[in-house]
């Protein structure tokens, strides 16, 4: 077998197996979750925590939720998929995924931080 053949076939695996193992918008939702869970619980002062833990109980979660159904958005590439935030018109990539993994960009502190500051405002 040739280089060329090789190299082709292989090219072909890997593609296959990025497509059989890229993450679903589910698990992206799920670790934009648990990082939003722990940039809420960040800004809090020490004191707080316990009242965030109580709030997170009463509420279920819902602010969470409804951030994560009306700002998250999963683009599905096949090979691999990027997550975005939209935050005032504008989308910011905030991570991607690819064979199974999901990672976060740095950025997505500095937009919790932007999001948070204008929460507070309200």
């Amino acid at each position: 077998m040739s280089k060329k053949r090789v190299f082709a076939l292989i090219l072909i695996v890997v593609m296959l197996a990025a497509i059989l193992t890229n993450p679903s918008k589910e698990e992206h939702e799920k670790i934009v979750r648990a990082k939003a869970e722990q940039l809420l619980k960040s800004q809090l002062h020490a004191k707080d925590q316990e009242f965030f833990g109580l709030g997170m109980q009463l509420f279920g979660n819902d602010i969470v939720d409804r951030f994560i159904q009306t700002s998250v958005v999963v683009d599905n590439y096949y090979l691999f998929s990027l997550t975005k935030i939209k935050w005032q018109g504008t989308e910011q990539i905030i991570g991607g995924g690819a064979f199974k993994h999901i990672w976060l960009s740095p950025k997505i502190d500095e937009k919790a931080d932007e999001i948070i500051a204008a929460l507070k405002k309200i």
